[in-house]
């Protein structure tokens, strides 16, 4: 594209993914120096003084702010599936609890996965989940804020309710059908995982993406960083590069995707493996990013 990437798309960062080991303000402030990310998603902050420091520089940054409810979820233990309803309370609450830090922080919605199911309740299951989803959009509406669901495996590392994507389009109609502001959240990464590929994912899902990520992916049994556990491009037995990125990136705009008015956030999802360095495995998805993009046809 001769056209940069940042005209259609809102480039970010998930900063708890790609700085694990930097002090979150710090990290927040070498994110919001560069240039290169529009965006920036965020995630609970247990310090009240450190939640406000971030609020101070994100209003300087004028960069798109995100929040994830994800690590709340996982780190609680809480399944808003849970067939459980006093279990499936406690997530609902922590969710709509996080509603709140996500206004402070300048965010317009909130991210969170569906939590673990077994086969054999799998319609009480779904069902709690709808229950848990409308009653945090309902809590966000008032607020003019988005919920988003990412779409994880069900199998192979997260075992969510959500997805693959057919289950997932079915799941985001049921939820639309009552609260406009539902949306999915679609990540490269989880691609490999669900056994699926971008045709399959962006195209079934068509109506109900709000948001994007992109990454890599380990899905060779017994391989270093199998699952979902996001390494960098170019890592051993990676199922995603520039090749699969570009297809990422001509399914996208075959759908419709390219919104110059109102770009989509398009966050890196990529955290680095063992002792590997930070700064160089951002730098790294740069580059990945910077050459698919070069090799996508204008027409």
């Amino acid at each position: 594209m001769r056209e940069s990437i940042h005209k259609y798309f809102q480039v970010g960062v998930i900063q708890w993914m790609s700085h694990p080991k930097r002090e979150v303000i710090q990290s927040i402030r070498d994110i919001a120096s560069d240039d290169y990310f529009d965006a920036i998603e965020l995630c609970h902050f247990q310090d009240e003084h450190k939640r406000k420091q971030a609020k101070t520089l994100l209003e300087q940054s004028h960069m798109r702010v995100c929040y994830g409810a994800q690590p709340t979820l996982l780190s609680g233990n809480l399944n808003p599936n849970a067939i459980d309803e006093t279990e499936r309370k406690k997530a609902e609450d922590a969710l709509i609890a996080a509603l709140d830090e996500a206004e402070y922080l300048g965010a317009k919605g909130i991210a969170f996965l569906a939590g673990k199911w077994e086969p054999e309740t799998f319609d009480q299951a779904y069902q709690q989940l709808v229950k848990t989803t409308c009653a945090v959009c309902h809590a966000a509406q008032p607020k003019n804020m988005i919920v988003e669901l990412e779409v994880f495996d069900y199998d192979l590392d997260k075992a969510a309710l959500i997805g693959p994507a057919p289950l997932a389009a079915r799941f985001a109609g049921d939820v639309r059908c009552k609260h406009p502001n539902f949306g999915l959240i679609v990540d490269l990464s989880h691609f490999p995982i669900t056994y699926e590929t971008s045709h399959d994912v962006i195209r079934t899902l068509r109506p109900y993406i709000t948001h994007l990520h992109l990454g890599n992916a380990v899905v060779k049994a017994d391989c270093e960083a199998y699952g979902d556990m996001h390494p960098r491009f170019g890592f051993k037995d990676g199922a995603n590069d520039v090749a699969e990125l570009l297809d990422y990136f001509k399914v996208l705009k075959q759908e419709g995707f390219f919104c110059a008015d109102n770009p989509y956030v398009l966050s890196i999802e990529v955290k680095p493996w063992g002792d590997e360095e930070e700064d160089l495995i951002l730098a790294n998805t740069k580059r990945v990013i910077n050459r698919a993009w070069s090799l996508l046809e204008d027409e």
